[in-house]
């Protein structure tokens, strides 16, 4: 009986308690922040055409088939065909 009792009482200021924070965040005075001004910047650089920015060189990827690779064939089409 006294935990349901203990229960309530902690429920119920746990809720005074967000509800007096949200409250005094909400009325409390907003400061505006400070704005820094930043030096002015010049950037000093020589633009590159599109085509003569990226020259990639071919690759040419070959492979081979190890002799010990098994290949699996489905014939399952053709076995039911011949029956």
């Amino acid at each position: 009986m006294s935990e349901h009792i203990f229960s309530a009482v902690l429920t119920f200021s746990v809720l005074a308690a967000g509800t007096t924070a949200v409250g005094s965040e909400w009325v409390a005075p907003r400061q505006v922040p400070a704005v820094a001004a930043l030096p002015a910047v010049t950037v000093i650089g020589k633009r590159i055409a599109a085509a003569d920015s990226v020259t990639l060189p071919m690759v040419v990827v070959t492979g081979h088939r190890d002799s010990a690779t098994e290949v699996a064939v489905d014939d399952t089409a053709s076995a039911s065909r011949l029956q």
